[in-house]
């Protein structure tokens, strides 16, 4: 058992060595204070500004990361493995390994519930820096969630959430690892997600004064004169960070894109047991197009999922 035990080590320790020839090191610090942006500050740093983060189809399709030259972006051998090259031997193995299950129960749903996908967990303990990094990405199905409406309606994520950063320094990162996944087009410390439609702010401000989950235009098409200034705002959190990306299993424009890319947390932690919470995971559909019937509205909608709470 013993020897086992060595041999996988010395797997491990084989695979680090090789994942360390990975590009890896585009970790991104998420201030607490947030960034300047001019003369104003922001929650959001951006990593992915492409194909107007994700409305963009053809030649103005989102452009995938190629290297760690692209901001944020990691390049480890499979979600499985930490983006870390710090990382060696057995933290190299997930200490959570959980898949969660997505479901929707509100008044599109007919107050029923609706699994629309679920979200795949990971977090890795480096015991000898005691730091952590948290990973997650979203899987949607083909799931009609709009009962309210003929024909199929399927639910986009343009935000992810999660929560438990306050009083940690923090670093980002984020990988298309499977390289079909959505990028992820922003982070920011904030609790609220900014709705992004072509022309809209790709850097959101603070001064909004107050936090809701969603901010921006919950109609279609956008009426003249929106959004407004404050429409396009997002306040810091520093419990929150918030990740914008585009999966939906069938988008407006016929393609198919259910997977989100890795999005990465990296903190310190402790040696205690971690625990869930019902709520530690937001996913949020910010109305930046209409369903892939071209007529459904896609409105903002919310919904909260189980996962790790930093410790």
């Amino acid at each position: 058992m013993m020897k086992n035990f060595k041999l996988k080590l010395a797997l491990l320790s084989s695979l680090s060595c090789l994942a360390s020839t990975q590009a890896m090191a585009a970790w991104e610090n998420l201030p607490a204070a947030g960034v300047s942006v001019g003369s104003d500050t922001s929650a959001y740093i951006l990593c992915n500004p492409t194909g107007d983060f994700g409305s963009g189809s053809g030649a103005d399709a989102p452009v995938q990361p190629s290297s760690t030259a692209d901001e944020c972006a990691v390049m480890p051998i499979n979600e499985a493995l930490p983006p870390d090259s710090s990382f060696t031997g057995a933290s190299r193995i997930p200490v959570v390994n959980g898949t969660r299950t997505i479901t929707m129960n509100n008044s599109y749903t007919n107050n029923t519930n609706v699994v629309i996908g679920n979200v795949k967990e990971y977090v890795w303990r480096n015991s000898s820096t005691n730091m952590c990094i948290y990973g997650m990405r979203v899987s949607l199905t083909n799931t009609d969630y709009n009962l309210t409406e003929p024909g199929k309606q399927t639910f986009e994520v343009n935000d992810i959430a999660r929560k438990g950063w306050s009083g940690k320094t923090i670093d980002v990162a984020y990988s298309t690892v499977p390289t079909t996944a959505s990028p992820i087009y922003r982070i920011g410390r904030t609790f609220t997600s900014v709705q992004h439609r072509p022309g809209f702010v790709d850097q959101p401000i603070t001064g909004l004064g107050s936090s809701p989950a969603i901010n921006g235009v919950n109609v279609w098409p956008t009426p003249a004169g929106r959004p407004t200034a404050a429409e396009q705002k997002a306040d810091i959190d520093t419990d929150w960070v918030d990740f914008t990306t585009d999966a939906n299993y069938l988008d407006d424009d016929g393609s198919t894109n259910p997977l989100s890319g890795m999005s990465y947390v990296r903190s310190s932690c402790t040696s205690g047991t971690f625990t869930t919470a019902a709520d530690a995971i937001r996913l949020r559909q910010t109305f930046q197009e209409l369903s892939a019937d071209g007529s459904t509205d896609n409105p903002f909608i919310e919904v909260e999922v189980e996962g790790v709470i930093p410790n």
